[in-house]
Order: C-alpha cells, then structure tokens, then sequence
C-alpha cells in the first residue's frame, strides 16, 4: 500500500511544494556552507571557490538534471582529484590554478556529450569494490592534508605517505589553540549526530562547528596578529589563521588557461576529474533514488548533462566540479523536501549567506573547517568500512586493498584501472576456468528473456557474470516494464560476481516498488564466498550454513513455544517501506524471521532481524535491528509513535508555526506529555488514541510505534534484542493486540 502522493513537477510543484522544498533547502544550505568552504580550502583552491559551485550546482543543474531530490555542489570526494592536477600541472608560472579551471571546464562538457550519447550507465562496470577502494583512498587523501591543518603544523613532505609519516614527526610542534579547536570541533561532529532529537538534526553538527569555532576565535583574538605564552613556548595567532574571502566578489572570479591543451599532463587531468566526477555523481544519483519515499527513478543520463554544464559553467568563473553529493542530499530528504526545486533553492540560499554573511564567514578559524574535513576523511576510511567489506567475502577486501594501495602510490585513474583488472583476474582465478574458456563465457550471447504469459517474464543468466557484463544485461532486461513478474534464472552461471547481484537487487527493489515480484533461482549449486546476500557466487557445491549462537537460541525458543523460525535471508522487504520510518531509509535485508499467531485475538505476527541504512552510499551507516510486525484483524488510521523529550517538543511547536510536515504526516504533540503522535487524518487519530490506549502507553515499556493502516510495526532501540527481550516484545504485541480487539 502506498501510502504518499507523488508530487507534482515543473512550474505546479513549485506553487505546490514550494514551503517544504524552501524549508528542506535551508537546512541544506546551512550544511552546504561549511562544506563546500572546506572542500575549496583542501582542494588548494581560495574558499569562495567552494560558494562559487554550491550556487552553481543549485542554480544550473537544477533546470537540466535527471533527478528529484539529490543537492549538486562541491564534494569532498573530488579534493583527492583536484589537488592530483594542481600537483601534476604546476610549472612554477603561478598559473596553476588556471589550468586546472581549463580541465574543469572540459572535463564538463565531456561529461555532457557521455550524457548526450546515453552512456550514463557506464559507471556501473566498475566492480564496487574498487569503487570503495577508491573512497577509501581519497578519505586517507583528505586526512593525510587536514590533519596537519588541524594540528598547525607545517610538514616538508607532500605525498600522502609521506604527510602521514609526519604526522608522528609533527607532534612535537603541535599548536595547542589550533589543535584545540580541531578536537573540540571534531568531538561536537562525533556527538552531536548521536543526540536522538529532532532540534540538532535540522540544524547539522557543521553548523555547530562553525559557531563553536568563531567564539573561540573571539576568546584567543584571531583578528588581530600576537602571540600567546603557553607551556613554555610562544605561538602565533592571527588572521592567516581565519577563512579570507576577497572583499569585493567580483575579483572572486578567476578564468581557465587552456595554453596546456597540449600536455598529456593535462588530458590526465581532464579524464580523472571527468570520470570520477561522473562516477560519484551516478552512484549518488542512484542512491538517493532509494531514499525518496516517492519511489522515483533518476535519469542517469540527463543526471550526467546536467553536472555537466554545471561543471562546465563553474569552471569558467572559478569554481569547482559538481556532483550530486550524499550528505547534503540526505539531509534534503529528512527534512521532507518533495520536488527538485529545494537544490534550485539552496543555490539562492548561499547566495544570500555569501552577501549577507561574509563578515562572519571571515570569523570563522580554517581549523574547524579542516576539523570537518578530517572526520570525513576518516568515516570515509574507517576501520569499519573494512570491516563490512570483509563481510562481502575476503576477495571484496582484497579488491579494495590493491585499489586502496594503487591509488596511493599513483593517482585516481590508475587506481580504477589497476583495481579494476585485479578484480577480473582474481575472477578468472575463482572460476576455475582457463582464461580463454573465461572471456568466452564473459561475453556469451546465451543470457535469453522469454516473456511465458502476459506480465511475467523469465530471464536466463548463462556463463560468467562479471561487472563487465552488466551493460550486456541491462540491455537485455530493458524490455521488461515496471512491475512486472520476474524470474532470473541463474543455474547455468559460473560465476556471479557481487557488483551483479547488486545490480540485481537494485532491478529487485525497482519492481517491488511498482508492483511486481522478482524472484532469483538456481543459486543451490553455488557457494558464495560469504553468508551475505550480495557475495560473489561460484558454481561448485552446495552447502550448509552453520546457525550462529543467537540463531540457535531463537531456533530453540520456535521449538519450545510452536513458532516457525527461518534464518534465511529474505530480500523481499518491499512490505516495510509501508511504514513511515523506512520511508527514507534504505532497508538491506530481512532474516532470521519468527513466525507466530494470538490464536485468540487471530493475529498474526512476524519478528525479524532487519538490516537498513541512514544516508546512503559510501556515507551510509547501517543498523540492524529486531522489529517486530502485528498484522491485525481491521484498519486503523495511519500514524507514528515515539518518545519525546523537553527540547522536541520546544522545537516541534517552533516548527509547527512554519506549517512543517514530516512527509505526509502532522504533529499531534498534544495527545500525552510521553510521546508524541504524527499522523495523515487527526480526527481518525485522536479517536484511536482513546483515554485507554493512551493509558497503556504510558503505563506500558514505550516502544517505537506506527500504523500503515492495516498492520503495527513495534521496535524498542535500534539493536538485536536478545530472546529475552523478544519474548517481551511478543506478550507486549498480544497485550496491545487484546486492547485494539476491545476498541469499536
């Protein structure tokens, strides 16, 4: 049941939506400020260059772009790139900025002609692997840069190994104010995400940061140049410790030099920032699709003319690239934009800060910027990202090592190259093929789609499935419209390789969303290289997977009680995003499910183990939580429950003067002083929220609580619970069940 209205679009969805859109847009403003500041300053551009794109990337991309609900702008994923071309395109002449704006400049309008010829899919033959390896490499980029910004100090070395070496060398002359500000900053970027309340997900952590940081420039007196005795030594503070903005904007504009079209130099630039630039930007296209709680799908290739032109356009005036960017297009989401007029209004929005803020931009210490910037250095490159990859399979982690590993040593683009051809001969070597009997497999015109009766098509997946195969698939899974009946065959594969299967999960979710039913058989005679879903499959012998201690737990809790158990992973989970709180978040999978009835009340339940993400891509955090689903007997009006605290409710009320909504509910902040209630229909609400039910609420443990109309969705934190805790959560399902049974 779909439970949104698709907004409207052109000229109507601004008179429509235009009160979410600006609303969502200033949130996305006041995180894009900070951002594209700090990407400017560790790219090795002036900050204003930063300013220059995000307007850019809001103003013009907006009218020519594919999607619907993506933010445009300078990324810190292309720092990695820009400062690679300033490295390799300096001669010593001082133009070497210039230059690199004339690669900017082309490298965008090659991206419009990828765009113009449909090739925007193009990005998706790069395993995913190495495309990780990539972010993981630009992160320790980013980190080896900024941390030395944030320590104040001056390192000899400029290659990224050798920026870390230092780092240890460095310590000695660490400037304790600078530093200061670094780690307070970073520690305000580390909490304040975890504060579980509304207040400080509108206005971001960076914004903190910036406001923290310019009360310490007034405390320490950065404004005026002088020293400050402190354990013995003498340090510097001043001005050239602020951001600098020029002080007329016009001499912001700086033009591209093309006088080294000629230089391979420069054609290397070129290509690196065309097809990383392009890269990011599909992914992210993509991944924010599977945020949008409209189901909407972004044109990929109309997504590439659009960055183009914007790139194009902020190179020639002294800008950056632009790319659809995953944090600021999260928090577009979250904060319930509808259209994709919410980027044209950011764009206006930083504007307006640029003119009205400037003085205070100019207060702001370079040290919070680069303390932003190591933190997302390091989630790009954090022990964790190793640690979810090596779950995919070892090979996964390998992949993204010998990337990780090239790329430091070299550039981007030898590093997609290199990554890209170890994956395929570490395939060739799984399949245990020869490589000649290998190539011909990869390349086999067998994989036939065969429409058996209207609405349901089976397609056969034959020999090797590589990342290089997926354009042969694409086109031949074209045919078969939106919400359509599917079965993938892929009994006669060799070898499945994972960027595939998330090709093939992405093509699940797509018909799910509309209707249909996708179904993947004739993986019994292949083991996978680990126990999740999307690892890379090899057709050799079946086997069995060995039940972990909490699935034997449950497994025993179903024989004693008479529940059924499964600890099978199910991908079909279009059933949840019926419910608000998986409106915007990207759900993985499903397993390790208890089946159970109240025979009494004629209710079925169903608690499962749910694995979802915040945000998305290389930028999502993924949660597993235990939640539990009670499908009950008659309709009820749609709403969500949940735990309200002192501070929400101060801001919900502030909130509730702009006429704000989340999504397609309204506040109902005054049903209990426990929770707070939002909802599509308030009569509806306020008559199923009778006296009794609110007094079992209050009474009972308070768990997150919401209706899709016909079934209850009840999870206490977001964690596995332990069986003890799910034996909870069922006699607290049948002790609510009994009250709705009661209710007229």
């Amino acid at each position: 049941m779909n439970i949104t209205k698709t907004p409207r679009t052109g000229w109507k969805g601004i008179t429509s939506h235009w009160r979410s859109d600006f609303l969502a847009a200033i949130s996305v403003s006041l995180v894009a400020l900070p951002l594209g500041l700090g990407v400017a300053a560790a790219s090795g551009a002036p900050p204003i260059s930063g300013l220059i794109s995000a307007i850019i990337g809001g103003i013009v991309a907006t009218l020519f772009r594919g999607s619907h609900l993506a933010i445009n702008g300078p990324a810190a994923g292309l720092i990695a790139v820009i400062l690679s071309s300033i490295y390799s395109l300096d001669d010593g002449s001082g133009n070497t900025l210039n230059y690199v704006l004339g690669a900017i400049f082309i490298a965008g309008l090659i991206q419009v002609l990828l765009g113009l010829m449909k090739l925007g899919r193009f990005a998706e033959i790069i395993p995913s692997s190495v495309i990780q390896g990539i972010m993981v490499a630009i992160g320790i980029i980013i980190f080896s840069t900024q941390i030395h910004v944030g320590m104040g100090t001056h390192p000899k070395g400029t290659g990224t190994i050798a920026l870390l070496k230092e780092v240890a060398v460095q310590l000695p002359n660490i400037h304790p104010i600078i530093f200061g500000i670094t780690l307070v900053s970073i520690i305000l970027l580390v909490v304040i995400p975890k504060i579980q309340s509304r207040v400080s997900h509108y206005f971001p952590a960076s914004l903190w940061v910036l406001a923290v940081s310019i009360i310490a420039a007034y405390v320490f007196d950065f404004f005026e140049p002088h020293t400050i005795e402190l354990f013995g030594n003498s340090y510097a503070i001043g001005p050239q410790n602020l951001i600098e903005l020029p002080n007329n904007l016009i001499d912001a504009i700086i033009y591209p030099d093309f006088s080294r079209i000629g230089d391979y130099q420069f054609w290397i630039a070129v290509i690196s920032i065309c097809l990383i630039a392009s890269i990011q930007t599909l992914a992210m296209a993509k991944a924010v699709d599977k945020l949008d709680p409209y189901k909407r799908k972004s044109d990929l290739n109309k997504e590439l003319i659009g960055m183009g032109l914007a790139t194009a356009i902020s190179g020639a005036i002294g800008g950056l690239p632009i790319i659809t960017v995953i944090v600021r297009s999260t928090v577009n989401v979250n904060n319930n934009a509808m259209t994709k007029w919410s980027n044209f209004y950011h764009g206006l929005l930083i504007i307006l800060f640029l003119f009205l803020l400037a003085p205070v931009i100019q207060m702001i210490p370079i040290a919070a910027l680069a303390a932003i910037l190591i933190y997302i250095g390091f989630r790009l490159a954090s022990p964790s990202v190793f640690s979810k990859t090596y779950k995919l399979g070892m090979e996964q982690l390998l992949f993204m090592v010998v990337t990780i590993v090239i790329t430091l040593n070299s550039d981007l683009l030898w590093g997609i190259l290199g990554g890209s051809v170890f994956a395929l001969m570490v395939h060739v070597l799984l399949s245990r093929m020869p490589a000649r009997d290998f190539f011909i497999a990869l390349f086999s015109d067998k994989s036939k789609l065969e429409m058996t009766k209207e609405g349901h098509y089976d397609f056969q997946i034959d020999g090797v499935a590589s990342f290089l195969t997926i354009p042969k698939l694409s086109k031949i899974m074209e045919p078969i419209p939106l919400g359509s009946n599917v079965t993938i065959d892929l009994s006669s594969t060799r070898l499945v390789g994972m960027t595939v299967m998330e090709f093939l999960i992405d093509f699940i979710r797509l018909q799910k969303d509309a209707g249909g039913n996708v179904m993947i058989t004739g993986l019994d005679s292949h083991v996978q290289s680990s126990t999740h879903n999307r690892a890379l499959k090899i057709s050799l012998n079946s086997y069995v997977a060995k039940l972990s201690p909490r699935q034997v737990r449950m497994k025993n809790l179903a024989e004693e009680q008479g529940y059924q158990f499964t600890s099978q992973v199910d991908w079909n989970t279009s059933y949840f995003k019926n419910f608000h709180f998986f409106k915007i978040r990207a759900i993985e999978r499903k397993s390790n499910a208890l089946n159970g009835k109240y025979a009494d009340l004629g209710m079925n339940w169903e608690i499962a183990d749910v694995t979802f993400s915040e945000g998305a891509a290389f930028n999502a955090e993924v949660f597993n939580t235990t939640v539990m689903v009670l499908k009950l007997n008659k309709n009820i009006p749609l709403f969500s429950l949940e735990k309200e605290g002192v501070f929400e409710k101060i801001f919900d009320r502030i909130m509730a003067l702009t006429g704000y909504r989340d999504i397609d509910f309204t506040m109902y902040n005054d049903i209990s002083k426990e929770f707070l209630v939002m909802g599509r229909n308030e009569s509806a609400v306020r008559a199923f929220f009778s006296d009794e039910v609110v007094r079992f609420m209050e009474t009972h443990q308070l768990y997150h609580l919401e209706s899709n109309g016909e079934a209850l969705l009840i999870f206490e934190k977001v964690k596995l619970a332990r069986t003890d805790e799910t034996m909870e959560l069922i006699n607290y399902g049948k002790e609510l069940g009994k009250l709705l049974n009661a209710q007229p």
